[in-house]
């Protein structure tokens, strides 16, 4: 199994609005293009949330074939959504696992 992990933290003046279009808009997006079987979505647990709240999201693949084929054909324009949508807000970073 191969882990597509994307950690975002995002502003609190906008996170409301954005955990509602991650849940409704953009990760049934990323599901559709049939790259990955699941998704799993954390909040990380921090003591301190003053400058925004984190949250870490697991796309499954069952190959790595389906993540280059999804990094290849996709996810630059499901990027671009973000980043057109919450210029500024959120910071983003991307980590590749694999299952022992």
């Amino acid at each position: 199994m191969i882990i597509y992990n994307v950690t975002v933290k995002i502003d609190l003046s906008i996170h409301d609005l954005w955990l509602r279009w991650m849940k409704e808009e953009h990760i049934p997006r990323v599901m559709e293009t049939k790259c990955f079987v699941d998704c799993k979505m954390y909040r990380v647990l921090e003591e301190n949330t003053t400058d925004g709240i984190t949250y870490a999201f697991q796309y499954f693949a069952n190959e790595m074939s389906n993540y280059f084929d999804y990094k290849e054909h996709h996810a630059a324009r499901l990027q671009k959504e973000s980043l057109d949508l919450f210029p500024g807000k959120f910071h983003a970073f991307r980590t590749l696992l694999k299952e022992i």
